[in-house]
């Protein structure tokens, strides 16, 4: 089994170290700055007679060691900076993954491609496009993230384990996603009947806010550790066809009412990728929320294209 990870950054270096600490599969770290990804390397593999990994990292900045990969991810880009939405990075990294994106259909057209890069669903479906593959080979991390995040925060709301807590968030990987209020659960017990209104919209938000809080104290950089232990989650469920269920970032053909978009939903994720995506029964402030969601992603995608097209414009008159 062969994973390579494009982006030898904080959350490409600690997934390639959490692979290698499962002996999951041989990793291909790869990087513009192939210095780096070499350096980083060599250090997991300096590692392996004190961890005991039983599989191998190369390093590098050539694109043909990606050939027969099984799974591509996708991490390299922009990070977010204090003060800077997912939505301010859309069109610095549009570009990288429009390019990235191109080279893998070149060197591994059969690879199973997950997208890490943020703005998560517009840089999805932007890989979608560029692959010109089944959308259920082009999928991204994110709804996991968000759901550990949601569950986190609930635990330490209500002082409990977090595996007492039963929760799940859909919806763009940003400031619109959606935690399904309605159907969480604590200990069994409904989160409406354990919070009063105003304590769960605080929950609420700081879910929604997270990252971004993260960034604020990092000062240089965004989340890693998690984001790269949500890709682990979904990586272990392909590799080892476990079937399980995970939010994912899937380009959507009529689940949801929602077409030709990608935005976090569950899916049955196997060795082949999405399996299926699974359509739960949603209220109807959820549903509506959901759908505001999948259109800010829209928009957003057609924002970038009338900028391209100006763009390409304006090179043609000069």
């Amino acid at each position: 089994m062969k994973i390579s990870i494009i982006g030898a950054g904080n959350v490409g270096g600690a997934l390639a170290e959490r692979i290698l600490s499962k002996s999951l599969a041989d990793v291909i770290l790869l990087d513009i700055e192939s210095d780096l990804a070499r350096g980083k390397a060599f250090d997991l593999e300096d590692a392996s007679p004190l961890m005991g990994y039983g599989t191998k990292i190369t390093g590098a900045g050539d694109y043909s060691l990606i050939r027969e990969s099984d799974i591509i991810v996708m991490t390299a880009g922009f990070a977010r900076r204090p003060g800077m939405s997912r939505g301010d990075l859309l069109s610095k990294n549009a570009s990288i993954v429009r390019d990235i994106a191109k080279r893998v259909r070149k060197e591994a057209r059969n690879a199973i491609f997950l997208t890490v890069t943020n703005p998560l669903d517009a840089m999805t479906y932007i890989a979608y496009e560029e692959l010109g593959r089944d959308s259920k080979k082009v999928f991204g991390m994110a709804g996991n993230l968000d759901t550990a995040r949601f569950t986190m925060l609930i635990s330490k709301r209500l002082n409990v384990s977090f595996k007492d807590v039963e929760a799940l968030v859909l919806g763009s990987h940003g400031n619109t996603m959606v935690p399904l209020v309605s159907q969480t659960r604590v200990r069994g017990k409904k989160l409406q009947e354990l919070l009063q209104a105003k304590d769960l919209e605080e929950l609420l938000e700081a879910t929604k806010k997270r990252g971004a809080h993260i960034v604020s104290l990092l000062k240089s950089g965004s989340a890693y550790y998690s984001p790269s232990a949500a890709v682990f989650d979904i990586l272990q469920s392909i590799i080892r066809d476990e079937k399980k269920i995970i939010p994912c970032s899937v380009v959507l053909q009529g689940e949801y009412g929602i077409n030709d978009c990608a935005v976090g939903v569950p899916a049955r994720i196997g060795k082949n990728g999405i399996e299926k995506v699974i359509e739960l029964e949603l209220s109807r402030k959820e549903s509506g929320l959901l759908q505001k969601s999948a259109q800010a992603v829209k928009e957003a995608l057609g924002e970038l294209s009338a900028k391209r097209s100006s763009d390409n414009g304006r090179g043609k008159q000069a």
